[in-house]
């Protein structure tokens, strides 16, 4: 659920599953969180930005007061590199552009974004699809804002949710029929299971210059799940 990609002196940087808090909820303190991972392993952690709790992915935590304010800064001043990789439904009428709907809080409904060119706020995303598999694409995203659910509602706005997104497309989960139409249950199955029921989304690459002015880098592989299921459209694209 939750792996140390990468640790130096001054940061490490986690792959989290899909499902897993950031940081501990209010509320039930019993949730596991990448926060309260890192706190049973290191004297001193200092988070310096958070994913979607439904999001995979790369996480940066600072060791040291220092380096935690000057990521922070980082963060603050859009100096950081981050690159997402998502599922989604259909394909862009553009292979690669860039994304500037502004978004904003949905007046009435706690935790949802919505697109509003007067009151949102600047959000940019850009794009480029690396695969296109009929039904489904394959797109790499570098955010240059970090709003809340800035990918998932800019794939959404232009009619290309991400896949298994609960808020802003389909929650259905991706079987195999779904990519093969000659798709049979083995003899011992009952009933087919589904081999991605999780928000198709990961953050896959993060990049900073560190306070001694060096670059540093972490990769996040995908987990098991999307890993499949690529495999999956990739065996079957025609």
């Amino acid at each position: 659920m939750i792996s140390i990609i990468k640790e130096t002196d001054e940061y490490i940087f986690v792959n989290k599953a899909s499902g897993v808090l950031t940081i501990p909820d209010r509320h039930d303190a019993a949730l596991p969180s990448v926060l309260m991972f890192l706190k049973n392993k290191f004297e001193k952690v200092f988070i310096v930005h958070r994913i979607d709790r439904d999001t995979s992915g790369c996480l940066v935590f600072a060791k040291t007061e220092a380096a935690h304010r000057h990521a922070s800064i980082l963060f603050e001043k859009r100096k950081v590199k981050k690159q997402y990789v998502g599922l989604v439904h259909g394909t862009p009428h553009e292979l690669e552009a860039s994304l500037q709907n502004k978004i904003m809080e949905h007046p009435t409904i706690k935790g949802k974004m919505i697109v509003n060119a007067k009151l949102g706020k600047e959000a940019i995303t850009d794009y480029l699809v690396e695969e296109v598999f009929g039904n489904f694409s394959y797109v790499r995203y570098t955010i240059h804002t970090g709003r809340m659910h800035q990918i998932r509602i800019h794939s959404a706005n232009m009619g290309c949710p991400i896949v298994c997104d609960p808020i802003y497309g389909k929650i259905d989960p991706i079987y195999v029929s779904n990519i093969n139409k000659k798709y049979a249950l083995a003899k011992y199955e009952e009933v087919e299971r589904p081999i991605l029921t999780r928000l198709a989304l990961h953050a896959a690459y993060i990049s900073f210059i560190t306070e001694s002015g060096e670059t540093i880098t972490a990769e996040a592989p995908l987990y098991k799940d999307m890993s499949a299921t690529l495999q999956q459209l990739r065996k079957w694209k025609k």
